[in-house]
């Protein structure tokens, strides 16, 4: 028996880094899988790499008809819908404010924020359905901050925080749990591959030698805390954010000189 058997989980943007990381593990613990997202090649791959239980289907997360039909899918092959990982992000080019167009930040807002709103919109009536369940939402470190150069996708990450709390009061009594996770610098394309439209990737800002924990962050570090948020472990845990970052918000850990 595993935790996630005969339940049915759809994660956003399964195939990239984190989220492709997510769909093996809950496909691990039992559970159904639907990996949403645009890369239909790549959704596919990985719905065959792992055979029976698995689905890959077109989602665009800033459009409220693919959310429906992605969700109406979901429970036409497996029955019903019992978590909803909103995984799926984008990232700005690093600019400042000043020099960020509107089409910029309309973009990054569209998924990060809008895209996360439709999910739990969409998903809402068959959490219900299916007597409960849970809705995580994959935020940032960045939400919890400032960070230069980074405003459309730092504003959204804020907002998803916001959006969570308000969630998590609004469906509480009808069983369904709503968590927010804040990854820190992850080992994945997202931060070591620049952004659309810039030369420099996340990674480049960063080094982990001053984190109380000095290195990178592996997709499976920010996987073994959202099965834990999405299963029954959690069932009285909502409204909450936890932070996946080694240290990096703590502070540099400095090292004492040996005498």
């Amino acid at each position: 028996m595993t935790r996630f058997d005969n339940q049915t989980v759809l994660v956003t943007g399964g195939a990239g880094g984190q989220g492709s990381s997510h769909v093996r593990a809950f496909h691990a613990e039992g559970a159904n899988v639907v990996i949403g997202g645009l890369d239909a090649a790549r959704g596919a791959a990985l719905a065959d790499e792992l055979g029976t239980r698995a689905r890959s289907i077109h989602l665009d997360v800033r459009d409220e008809g693919s959310w429906s039909a992605a969700v109406h899918a979901t429970e036409s092959t497996f029955g019903g819908l019992d978590v909803l990982v909103n995984n799926a992000g984008v990232q700005n080019p690093p600019a400042l404010i000043e020099d960020t167009d509107q089409a910029t930040w309309s973009r990054i807002l569209d998924v990060n924020v809008t895209g996360t709103f439709l999910g739990i919109k969409a998903a809402t009536p068959a959490l219900r359905r299916a007597a409960g369940g849970a809705v995580v939402n994959i935020a940032s470190t960045m939400a919890l901050g400032g960070t230069a150069h980074y405003a459309p996708y730092v504003a959204s990450k804020w907002a998803v925080r916001g959006l969570t709390r308000t969630a998590a009061l609004e469906l509480g009594r009808d069983g369904i749990r709503v968590n927010t996770i804040h990854p820190g610098v992850i080992a994945t394309p997202f931060i070591h591959e620049p952004a659309a439209g810039a030369t420099t990737a996340i990674a480049d800002f960063y080094s982990p030698a001053p984190f109380a924990i000095p290195r990178l962050g592996e997709p499976t570090d920010v996987t073994s805390l959202l099965l834990f948020l999405a299963s029954s472990e959690a069932s009285f845990v909502t409204g909450s954010e936890y932070v996946v970052d080694g240290g990096l918000l703590l502070g540099p850990a400095l090292q004492a000189e040996a005498a």
